[in-house]
């Protein structure tokens, strides 16, 4: 401990002859959770569940004219899931290590594994809220001028470094992806475009596809992203268009588009807001007395990485790893925000869902309720290094849920949580 103590000291005084700056900070974020119907409904067999997680962080920032490296050290864990004599365990994981190279004044490289968080993160996001986070293994070059900014972004993945073959057994992930991403800054607006070519690996079995050559198919996601401020009300609004091909090899045709208005006045202790968002869905029918899609094209938009917690309501029902390829989701919804003092803030969200595509419902297609879910949140800043905050969201569920989830039982469905989030600053150069 004292040789490590001794390297961080040494570190620091080289940081500061040479220019440089070194910043040592921490995070510490237990979270206590009931979940009686979080992602998904309950069944009248199964009790709550209730437990305390745990995120651990040490992060390492260090920064000089010609480049910035980043680590981030990682330990997740719910309480009680180790014993009282533990020897070792496999919680602990590096979350981010990256280094940005500048390579002229406007012109930069980042490679390493990193969060990717463009926009509001509707398609590439780090999912802060989940204890373990999203990060990916990435080489980002960064062009910045003026108001202009241009990301391109690309990644290969591989299961091991073998010494045959290239096929990516990680069902779970993505085996390649290409992305471009443009931002420009307006007087009193901003855009953004996204182009994304997402690589999916389809290992078939041997008789449709031998393993060894097994196939990637790519999909193409386009799409714009607005924000902007008009006297008493901010603004957004997403548009995205996919197509290509999906893993299973049929063709999509699918769509997001949302928007936001938000009244808030400068000097106001509230905000209120109201939106929506529709996500294209496939169709349900009927065939030899089996419910299938209505055609062999995908219309079911995937908002693949991004920080889907944030959309759609905080139970998780819809892309939070569950409601991929199916009916889609429309919904509306409005929310209020209202600031005690500087450091005391209530949030309280209602969402109305509904089918985009049709459900079949007693032997008819149609688009149905799934429901209304209200979620509440409450936060308050102890003092510059310690957040508390605490949530609840309750879901009343109607016949279109029952019949995606099938699940019948109507039982209650309701999540609660108090969570502290420690944030301190160890150490910083001059």
């Amino acid at each position: 401990m004292k040789t490590k103590l001794f390297l961080i000291g040494l570190f620091a005084v080289c940081a500061n002859e040479l220019k440089a700056q070194l910043t040592l900070d921490a995070e510490i974020r237990p979270r206590y959770e009931y979940r009686n119907g979080f992602i998904n409904l309950m069944e009248t067999d199964q009790d709550p569940a209730s437990f305390i997680f745990q995120r651990t962080r040490f992060n390492v920032n260090y920064k000089n004219e010609n480049l910035q490296m980043y680590l981030s050290f990682q330990d997740y864990r719910t309480w009680g899931s180790e014993s009282q004599l533990n020897k070792r365990d496999a919680n602990l994981s590096i979350h981010q290590a990256w280094v940005d190279m500048r390579l002229t004044d406007n012109f930069r490289a980042k490679i390493g594994r990193q969060e990717i968080n463009l926009d509001d993160q509707r398609i590439f996001g780090a999912v802060a809220w989940t204890q373990q986070a999203r990060s990916q293994d990435a080489l980002i070059f960064k062009y910045k001028k003026d108001k202009l900014k241009l990301d391109i972004g690309l990644a290969y993945n591989q299961d091991t470094d073998g010494l045959t073959g290239n096929t990516y057994y990680n069902q779970k992930n993505y085996k390649t992806f290409q992305y471009l991403w443009l931002h420009k800054d307006l007087e009193k607006m901003s855009a953004s475009l996204l182009l994304l070519n997402n690589g999916l690996q389809y290992t078939g079995n041997e008789v449709e596809l031998p393993m060894d050559t097994a196939e990637t198919r790519y999909s193409q996601t386009i799409g714009t992203h607005l924000k902007g401020r008009s006297g008493d009300i901010n603004w957004f609004a997403n548009a995205y268009y996919q197509t290509g091909k999906h893993k299973d090899d049929r063709d999509i045709n699918a769509y997001l588009i949302g928007a936001e208005a938000m009244y808030a006045p400068a000097d106001a202790k509230y905000k209120v807001a109201i939106g929506g968002e529709i996500i294209s869905g496939n169709d349900q029918t009927v065939v030899d007395g089996e419910v299938v899609d209505s055609d062999n094209e995908i219309n079911a938009f995937n908002p693949f990485y991004g920080t889907n917690h944030k959309f759609n309501g905080w139970m998780d029902y819809f892309y939070v790893g569950n409601h991929a390829d199916n009916v889609g989701l429309v919904d509306m919804y409005v929310k209020g925000i209202y600031k005690f003092n500087k450091k005391s803030n209530l949030m309280v969200m209602a969402h109305q869902f509904s089918s985009a595509g049709k459900i079949v419902n007693d032997g008819k297609e149609e688009t149905m309720s799934f429901g209304t879910e209200i979620d509440m949140a409450f936060s308050h800043k102890l003092n510059s290094d310690v957040m508390f905050k605490v949530g609840y969201s309750q879901m009343f569920v109607e016949e279109g849920l029952e019949i995606v989830k099938d699940n019948f039982d109507g039982e209650t469905n309701n999540w609660g949580w108090v969570m502290l989030v420690i944030k301190p600053t160890l150490f910083t150069s001059k």
